[in-house]
């Protein structure tokens, strides 16, 4: 009996060489005939082995051609799968910054092989852990002698612009991929951009004369000759954006959350403590993929990667992921994700038809859920009542491992000192009655030294 094939996936209708459809959950890539040649010169040109050597692109395996969706089929390809998609706007400046450096690592390992990309998109970077990879097996076309950079005005919109008003001004301007889905505007860059980046000459040259270059193309009156680029003169074009791109540091700048483990509350030895209870209880739920909701820098996130899970690391502020990415990647952490989510706002569906980059909550599917530190933001700053929370828990997981911090807490009394407090159902009866109605309650443990306990739950 033939398989059910599900609908292409929303993600690659852009392309006309080629889409990612489904089978069951099986994830499937289909070649069509107009992408044969540039598909075959990369798989006997020798780019695709190095790619797949140095971990630089997902690898596939040739599958059966039956599985197709429409008649100009070349070859169907099953690729390597990614744990966990994240998109540009939930990424850390220097997440954002080693995607870009990827791009152009294999857009010069490429010309040396006759190819080039020809998209330079950051939605075809991913990360398995804290190494990006890139996706899209059909980005690679043939080289042709005196062309420029096809990709270069996408590269510059998609990560120089974005790195460059993160370097310089916030580090929430990633957030603005959200709204600019195809990339930042170079003229809205160059606008909000302060008057001193002008004297950096990568940013005059590739994002404020590029925006003035293309407001005059748009000019119907300007002589629109192509420019001729010979292969030496793009392969230092590629190092010259190497340079712009490594040259770009954030700020000494630090955010709520940034240094959370300075401040916290806990004596050593209670954080300690808490460190041994979550240990034996994420071994108890066998999870295999974990998210860890206001992971903050990853502390906890570690611990379950050394249970042997694949961790999904969030938080909503961009210099706790900034750091957690860091220590993920100096320590080469394979199974810890990092990514910006704002909880009570997570990212919502969006591209064309709002279908084109799937929501926070479609592309969430785990094992275990983790929320330490968590609940009283929640409830009280952000006035969520405790059902709502455990509703949309349960259906991110079938465990949770989460801490109850009481009002005698003193973060607790913090938030209260300023405002009413109006939560009269925030207390230990009233948050296991409202967690009780998705899940059963299998544990609970006091952490000693504070005033907090830690449950492990099982979705009913």
């Amino acid at each position: 009996m033939r398989k059910k094939i599900n609908n292409t996936e929303t993600s690659s209708f852009r392309d006309p060489d080629g889409f990612i459809f489904f089978v069951g959950k099986t994830l499937y890539r289909q070649v069509n005939e107009g992408g044969q040649s540039d598909f075959d010169f990369l798989m006997s040109s020798g780019l695709y082995q190095e790619l797949i050597k140095k971990e630089m692109l997902v690898s596939h395996k040739e599958s059966l051609k039956r599985l197709a969706l429409s008649e100009d089929v070349y070859k169907v390809i099953k690729p390597q799968i990614i744990p966990m998609l994240t998109y540009p706007y939930e990424w850390s400046f220097s997440q954002l910054k080693d995607a870009a450096l990827l791009t152009l690592d294999i857009q010069e390992i490429a010309l040396k092989h006759g190819m080039n990309l020809k998209d330079a998109s950051a939605y075809n970077v991913q990360f398995i852990g804290s190494s990006p990879i890139f996706i899209d097996t059909l980005s690679f076309e043939k080289y042709k002698e005196g062309e420029p950079w096809v990709a270069y005005r996408q590269f510059c919109q998609h990560f120089l612009a974005p790195l460059s008003l993160m370097a310089q001004k916030d580090l929430r301007f990633n957030l603005l991929f959200a709204n600019f889905i195809d990339g930042i505007p170079l003229d809205l860059a160059s606008k909000l951009l302060p008057a001193k980046s002008k004297l950096n000459p990568s940013v005059l040259t590739h994002i404020h004369l590029h925006a003035l270059n293309q407001k005059r193309m748009a000019d119907k009156k300007v002589n629109k000759r192509k420019f001729k680029m010979t292969k030496f003169q793009m392969i230092s074009f590629v190092d010259n954006l190497k340079s712009a791109i490594n040259g770009l540091k954030i700020k000494n700048n630090q955010t709520e959350w940034g240094k959370y483990y300075s401040f916290t509350n806990y004596s050593n030895k209670a954080l300690k403590e808490k460190g041994l209870i979550f240990d034996k209880l994420i071994k108890k739920t066998k999870a295999r993929l974990v998210i860890d909701l206001g992971a903050n820098t990853g502390r906890f996130s570690k611990i379950a990667c050394q249970s042997g899970a694949y961790v999904i690391a969030c938080d909503i502020d961009p210099l706790a992921v900034e750091i957690g990415y860091i220590e993920a990647k100096k320590e080469k952490n394979g199974q810890l994700l990092s990514m910006i989510v704002d909880l009570t706002n997570p990212s919502p569906a969006l591209g064309w038809a709002n279908e084109e980059r799937k929501s926070f909550n479609q592309r969430v599917d785990v094992d275990c859920v983790v929320a330490f530190a968590l609940i009283h933001h929640l409830a009280i700053s952000n006035n969520l009542p405790l059902d709502l929370i455990a509703k949309y828990f349960s259906s991110l997981g079938k465990w949770l491992i989460i801490e109850f911090v009481p009002k005698q807490d003193s973060k607790v009394k913090i938030l209260l000192q300023n405002r009413e407090d109006i939560f009269s159902d925030y207390t230990k009866e009233g948050f296991e009655k409202a967690f009780l109605k998705y899940y059963k309650i299998t544990e609970v443990k006091k952490i000693k030294g504070s005033k907090r306990e830690i449950y492990l739950m099982e979705k009913k």
